[in-house]
């Protein structure tokens, strides 16, 4: 993958399209990553004792790794990652 957790990314495609943010977790397997305040989703919790009343929290869904770039730091827009040569 062509990002880790930690990277800065710029979202490339969908909603968020020309946000920035800080990668919090990669899922490999599907190939998709967390980038927080990035695609946030509404989850209803149900009531319990603990919290009566029950809520509704924002928290950020996976997006597809095609859908970011890394952040070039100088520049402030997308770029390619390449490979290093040996």
């Amino acid at each position: 993958m062509h990002v880790k957790t930690g990277d800065q990314v710029i979202v490339i495609a969908g909603n968020d399209k020309g946000r920035t943010g800080t990668v919090t977790g990669v899922d490999i397997k599907r190939n998709r990553l967390t980038v927080e305040g990035i695609n946030m989703r509404t989850k209803h919790k149900k009531p319990t004792e603990q919290n009566p009343q029950g809520s509704r929290i924002e928290e950020e869904a996976p997006v597809h790794a095609s859908n970011v770039m890394l952040l070039d730091p100088k520049t402030g827009k997308g770029t390619r990652k390449r490979p290093q040569e040996a």
